[in-house]
């Protein structure tokens, strides 16, 4: 994949491209701020670029801010936000388009290097790759709306599908078979009138209604 890194931290910039290209990815730009990510992402069009929420000047919001400002300008550009923390207004930017290949991951929880590299590849894909605390955070803030037709269960399984899960990975969590899973995947797809499309489509979409419903 080419990929795009956003972070004012020099050394985690430079451990994000040595960890990339030793994997096989192309870094095409490592860059610092907010401005010079939005450039680069535009202009290089990477199949997914990895932006740090906190950068200069103030080091509050501004890679989450450029990341919706290279959304706006390339609808669906795939991108995975790194924070130390959760700001729900701006993640809420990031999916308004429902579009999907959009990862939100807190760094305390990025440990292991090959699922965040499956965590890449599948936003580079269209996927939604969410950490659970982000999709807690979401579902508080919204509270009842069009989906209280699903069952507690149906509602547990979308929102480990937010996470970026794969039916199997579900099924081993819930202590269920694949069946059982596939079972409620459908009835979720059912009741969200989400009819027969592209399974990763149906899929993303289905996350998106979930965390704007």
């Amino acid at each position: 994949m080419r990929v795009v890194v956003a972070d004012d931290a020099v050394l985690l910039r430079e451990g994000l491209v040595r960890l990339l290209a030793e994997n096989g990815h192309e870094v095409v730009a490592a860059v610092g701020d907010g401005p010079s990510f939005v450039d680069a992402a535009v202009a290089l069009r990477p199949d997914v670029s990895v932006v740090d929420v906190r950068m200069p000047p103030s080091h509050t919001d501004e890679g989450l801010r450029a990341a919706v400002e290279v959304r706006r300008q390339l609808p669906g550009a795939p991108i995975v936000v790194l924070s130390q923390y959760v700001e729900v207004s701006y993640a809420d930017d990031l999916l308004a388009d429902r579009t999907g290949a959009v990862g939100y991951l807190l760094k305390d929880r990025v440990a292991d290097v090959r699922d965040f590299l499956d965590d890449l590849t599948r936003v580079a894909e269209g996927g939604t790759v969410l950490d659970p605390e982000v999709v807690a955070q979401l579902v508080i803030r919204r509270g009842r709306g069009p989906l209280d037709a699903l069952t507690p269960r149906e509602r547990e399984v979308l929102s480990l599908m937010a996470e970026g899960r794969s039916n199997t990975a579900i099924a081993k969590l819930l202590f269920v078979t694949d069946g059982a899973v596939e079972k409620h995947v459908t009835s979720i797809f059912g009741k969200l009138g989400l009819q027969p499309d592209d399974e990763d489509h149906r899929r993303v979409r289905a996350v998106l209604a979930y965390l704007r419903g």
